[in-house]
């Protein structure tokens, strides 16, 4: 019994899972009912529907979603989130009519699927023109740096005959000419660093150097937004915690002090976040967006996509659409040249919405704001919705420039807004159900790999297997909860010199062979 047994014998149960039990742990009844299959965990989403991309995005994204056989939401989102780092604080949102509440263009991306499911490539075949205004800007900064290195040349052949003219005329006492033939040398004033668009991984003090060199918003590349987000997660995280909270505000001032490079002040602090994740690595950040370190990061979210995955796939080998391609690119390359100028103070200009369009936003987010307070939504859910105005208004004012619109926002850019937001709303019931119905994902393991535990098994078994997502006491207990209520486990209290012990036994049915282990 498990009261008795020693650290060998324990170690010998987990490495031989299939020992027989003693004479007392013999099968117990078991009801004549048959296991019930288990329910689905994910809540379900809206089918993408290709209208909701302007007409210069569109054919490109389905043809690169049909070629790598991957959901068509993967290149839209990416796709997005990179045009909106290009508009940058060029031009910003105004919602209302007369306040001075003033949107940034920032959205932050997530795409979630398994590792199979194409994330990567689809982001890849989203960026190539951000890859080529890079490169340009790069060849850009050579040429620039040759000459520079030419012009310093010809200012030490300068400064050395001022220093000689300025030496004549000191010997001569003619102090103020000697000054005067000092300064005729001037040094040539270096290049600019190469303009940086995207970037994979820096620490908060690069990417707030970046972030001062260009009028573009930097976008945050990650191939695994789980790395990350844990690392945020930590308390010696605190600081750059709080650096990515106010660059998704994208109008704020950010300054920081460190040893060795002194102080440094972001003037516009604006980062676009895109990557992906796996549903598994999804579940414990959700479940920790509940408990202390709540500050609305993962709300931030908006973009977050979680399609189901595409069960078809067929051999496809196609060159890519050539005028879908070049069309989408120059999209790329009009966004990042474009100038909207100034206002009157000096500020980027600010949109507002036209009349008919303002109608349509005012019933959406009165909407909303009636439905968070009613106390029907779970917290994370009212909490991610109060945040989506921003995200209208930031794709209403993306959708504007995109389709060439100038000083205000139309009512088919705010509808078409208004269509994300109705998906992207299911997307995230589907994110936060991570959490919420993550023993079901856990049952479902446990279930597929039970020829690796013992019968009867403990909840310490599970845990101490590693699985993915099944890591923790309440994770498993969640999960063996769920198998005992759809009858796949009986559940037999032992009563032991100490505490009860728990046994879990498998139905009949599914007892574990032998040969499988």
């Amino acid at each position: 019994m498990f009261q008795a047994e020693g650290s060998a014998a324990i170690k010998a149960q987990f490495d031989n899972p299939f020992e027989e039990p003693e004479a007392d742990e013999q099968q117990p009844p078991i009801a004549n009912e048959k296991p019930r299959p288990l329910p689905t965990s994910l809540p379900p989403v809206q089918r993408f529907e290709p209208d909701m991309l302007p007409d210069e995005l569109r054919d490109y994204v389905l043809d690169v979603s049909r070629r790598i056989q991957c959901p068509p939401e993967y290149c839209a989102v990416a796709a997005l989130t990179l045009l909106s780092g290009l508009v940058g604080h060029k031009v910003r949102m105004r919602p209302k009519q007369h306040d001075d509440w003033e949107i940034v263009i920032v959205l932050w991306a997530a795409l979630v699927g398994d590792p199979s499911a194409m994330k990567t490539p689809a982001i890849k075949a989203m960026r190539f023109a951000i890859d080529a205004i890079e490169a340009d800007a790069r060849r850009e900064h050579e040429k620039a740096l040759a000459d520079h290195m030419a012009e310093m040349e010809l200012f030490d052949v300068a400064k050395a005959a001022s220093k000689k003219k300025a030496k004549d005329r000191a010997n001569k006492g003619d102090m103020d000419g000697a000054k005067a033939a000092l300064a005729e040398a001037v040094e040539p004033k270096a290049p600019k660093p190469a303009e940086r668009l995207i970037f994979n991984d820096a620490t908060v003090e690069k990417a707030g150097e970046l972030m001062n060199q260009s009028e573009s918003h930097l976008t945050a590349l990650r191939d695994e937004l789980a790395g990350l987000l844990s690392r945020l997660q930590q308390e010696d995280a605190s600081s750059e915690r709080a650096f990515y909270l106010e660059a998704w505000n994208g109008d704020s001032r950010f300054t920081y002090d460190r040893i060795g490079r002194g102080h440094i002040a972001i003037e516009r602090c604006a980062l676009n976040i895109l990557g992906g994740i796996q549903p598994t690595k999804l579940a414990p950040i959700i479940r920790g967006a509940r408990g202390a370190v709540n500050d609305g990061l993962i709300q931030r979210f908006q973009l977050a996509v979680w399609p189901d995955p595409v069960r078809d796939w067929k051999w496809i080998d196609r060159a890519p659409n050539p005028k879908a391609k070049e069309r989408f690119a120059q999209v790329f390359y009009r966004l990042h040249g474009i100038d909207f100028g100034a206002d009157e103070n000096g500020n980027p200009p600010a949109w507002r919405f036209t009349p008919e369009a303002q109608s349509l936003f005012v019933e959406w987010m009165t909407e909303i704001n009636l439905e968070c307070r009613s106390g029907t939504l779970s917290p994370l859910m009212a909490e991610h919705l109060l945040k989506m105005p921003k995200t209208v208004g930031s794709l209403a004012l993306l959708f504007a420039v995109i389709d060439g619109e100038q000083g205000s926002v139309s009512v088919d850019s705010t509808a078409r807004a208004l269509e994300w937001a109705d998906y992207l709303r299911g997307h995230a019931e589907r994110l936060y159900s991570a959490a919420t119905n993550s023993g079901i994902e856990g049952a479902k393991l446990i279930l597929k790999r039970r020829s690796k535990l013992p019968n009867p098994f403990k909840t310490k078994q599970v845990q101490q297997r590693g699985w993915q997502g099944l890591d923790t006491t309440p994770a498993v207990q969640d999960s063996i909860d769920v198998l005992v209520e759809h009858r796949y486990l009986t559940e037999v209290e032992r009563q032991t010199a100490g505490r009860p012990r728990i046994d879990y036994w498998w139905h009949p049915d599914y007892v574990p062979a032998k040969e499988e282990a």
